[in-house]
């Protein structure tokens, strides 16, 4: 081994015996696009996962009082307010879940500092696994919803502490997520980057639709689809969908959420099912209290289309600089989610721009 990867593993090991649970059984998981990885322990009768999070793998994340300048010092997970290398997010939202009564993994022991977790381990029933083996796909977006809608009612409150504080999806964290679009994905597609006054009519073109949206009111997970829900028939209610993944959370308008399950970069969500559950949503959102639908549609389509530009640009990076050409297949699929969310009606003063200049994402 290298000396680093070398101290990584002793690192590792001393966890895991101060945790008890050295002698168990570990077998590496696939890997995603972040940091991470985990494993899969067994000990016993026993099963845990092991979260293992370098602290030095991601640049710093927000400080509660930054300015935006210290911000752009800083980088862009703190200019998108992402979690970077602060585990402490990951167990203060799980445990704020858990409170309000849904499955968020259950967290066995951490090292922040190091950078190690062992959390509970919701099994294999990914719903993008779940779905294609012959569980029911109406019946595992339902529960999802179900889900979003008791974290919409119970209103969770993740306690700030010295180490971690909860912040809001700001101004400046989704102009810097569509900032990724011209930064990533126009090199890709056009060979290199616009010049300076069409990057200010590509950032002023998102101006107004920004503008428009509902101020930041409810936990936003940041990260809900297929790929981070596991389905866990045995439990009840919104407890039947296990929550990961969720460590990047903010106060943000809650249609975020819903946009993230249904248009998934990484699956296909036929558009009738996906059409179903808005109205879902909607009409237990209705019952809950009093409810703002066309604002919220609004956000849908605002936050649908900022999402897809942050994703267009984060898939041409890892195909780019980060050397995973697996990432170019799932480019179409997002590129034709761009494509009708700009065809919505909030999204008019973007289409203008995107006709311009990407006219195959405005038709």
């Amino acid at each position: 081994m290298m000396p680093l990867a070398s101290s990584r593993a002793a690192m590792r090991a001393d966890f895991l015996s101060r945790s008890g649970w050295g002698s168990a059984r570990a077998e590496p998981l696939a890997g995603d696009a972040s940091t991470r990885s985990y494993e899969r322990l067994q000990l016993g009768g026993a099963k845990a996962l092991l979260m293992n999070a370098p602290p030095a793998a991601e640049g710093a994340a927000c400080p509660e009082d930054a300015t935006p300048e210290e911000r752009r010092a800083l980088g862009y997970n703190a200019l998108a307010r992402l979690a970077g290398p602060n585990l402490h997010a990951f167990t203060s939202i799980a445990e704020a879940l858990r409170r309000s009564g849904l499955s968020a993994p259950e967290i066995y022991a951490a090292d922040a500092k190091a950078g190690f977790a062992l959390i509970e381990d919701f099994g294999d029933a990914l719903y993008a696994r779940a779905i294609p083996a012959g569980a029911d796909e109406k019946s595992l977006y339902a529960a999802a919803v179900e889900a979003l809608l008791h974290l919409c009612k119970a209103h969770p409150s993740v306690e700030a502490s010295a180490d971690y504080a909860m912040l809001t999806y700001d101004r400046k964290a989704l102009e810097a997520e569509v900032a990724l679009f011209v930064e990533w994905y126009w090199p890709f597609r056009k060979g290199g980057r616009p010049n300076s006054s069409l990057e200010a009519e590509y950032f002023a073109a998102w101006a107004p639709v920004l503008d428009a949206l509902s101020k930041p009111s409810g936990l936003v997970l940041r990260d809900y689809h297929a790929e981070n829900l596991f389905w866990l028939p045995g439990r009840e209610g919104a407890r039947r969908t296990g929550i990961i993944d969720f460590q990047d959370g903010l106060i943000g308008a809650a249609a975020y959420d819903l946009v993230s399950l249904l248009e998934d970069a990484r699956r296909d969500v036929p558009e009738d099912l996906a059409a179903g559950m808005i109205e879902r949503y909607c009409g237990g959102a209705r019952d809950l209290g009093p409810f703002d639908e066309a604002g919220f549609r609004r956000d849908y389509a605002i936050l649908a289309a900022q999402r897809n530009a942050k994703i267009l640009g984060i898939f041409a990076r890892l195909v780019q600089r980060d050397r995973k050409p697996r990432y170019e297949s799932l480019l179409p699929r997002v590129e034709a989610h761009f494509r009708r969310d700009l065809a919505r009606p909030a999204l008019a003063p973007l289409r203008a721009f995107f006709a311009a200049h990407f006219p195959d994402l405005a038709a």
